[in-house]
């Protein structure tokens, strides 16, 4: 305990700096920012793995006298934030899909809170996340992330971060990513219901005295729901490619500020 103290205190300049790039993390990353976890918690793992940092990072390579301290701790929480939100960008892709999904099925005017985030989804998008979320955990995601929060002094050390124009296309692309993953997970569901439509449509012709909206209503929501239970299988081996795809982004990203 001693020694925590002493090294905290000898370097309390770079501690304070990684906390701020851990803290960034914690704020947006849906894992570690879930309101599910009580503050306290949150604060002291961030304490703890703030210190492990400190402890392996040279701290004499450092020069806290090229620019203000306030300037380094603002590139260290935006390194964090970038992080937390690219993390975050891929996990609203399950939202989008729960929305399409919705939309197809007839679940378009059903939200329900999320107690993560304490905001309205869809049904379906939060079916999916939780979903996806627990996928996540079982491929060790969370490891993962702290993996590439330690990795990225290597790429981006204190002090180095520069904003550049290669930023702002990195998250506009992450941003259609996002919604491109949810249209290519919900094309089994859309394709389902886009048959059903003509189905009924050609019911209609043959029939014309069925009211098709007494049928077609809880037809789609069955053979919708009957799509999503075939579908889970190649939705975790989605997910798992969505999460790798994320972690690559993320290195993307250390990798085009670790140029100079």
């Amino acid at each position: 305990m001693d020694y925590i103290i002493d090294g905290i205190f000898i370097k309390y300049e770079l501690f304070l700096l990684v906390l701020v790039r851990v803290s960034g993390i914690f704020v947006l990353t849906p894992f570690f920012s879930s309101q599910n976890i009580p503050n306290t918690l949150k604060i002291g793992f961030s304490f703890i793995l703030s210190v492990l940092i400190s402890d392996i990072l040279d701290v004499s390579k450092i020069n806290f006298s090229e620019t203000s301290y306030f300037v380094l701790v603002i590139k260290e929480l935006m390194v964090g934030l970038i992080i937390g939100f690219i993390c975050y960008a891929f996990f609203t892709s399950f939202y989008v899909l729960g929305q399409i999904v919705d939309m197809e099925i007839g679940f378009g005017m059903v939200n329900v809170i999320d107690p993560q985030n304490r905001v309205q989804v869809p049904i379906m998008g939060n079916f999916y996340y939780i979903l996806a979320f627990l996928i996540f955990l079982t491929m060790d995601g969370h490891h993962q992330i702290i993996k590439a929060l330690v990795e990225s002094y290597k790429y981006i050390p204190i002090g180095r971060f520069k904003f550049n124009q290669e930023l702002p296309n990195q998250l506009i692309n992450i941003l259609s990513t996002t919604f491109k993953i949810g249209f290519r997970l919900s094309s089994p569901v859309v394709v389902a219901m886009l048959l059903s439509d003509i189905l009924l449509g050609i019911l209609t012709r043959v029939m014309p005295q069925m009211n098709v909206f007494v049928v077609g209503i809880p037809l789609k929501i069955l053979i919708g729901l009957l799509i999503i239970c075939i579908t889970i299988p190649l939705f975790s081996k989605s997910s798992s490619n969505v999460f790798k795809e994320m972690v690559n982004e993320i290195y993307i990203f250390f990798k085009s500020f670790g140029k100079g």
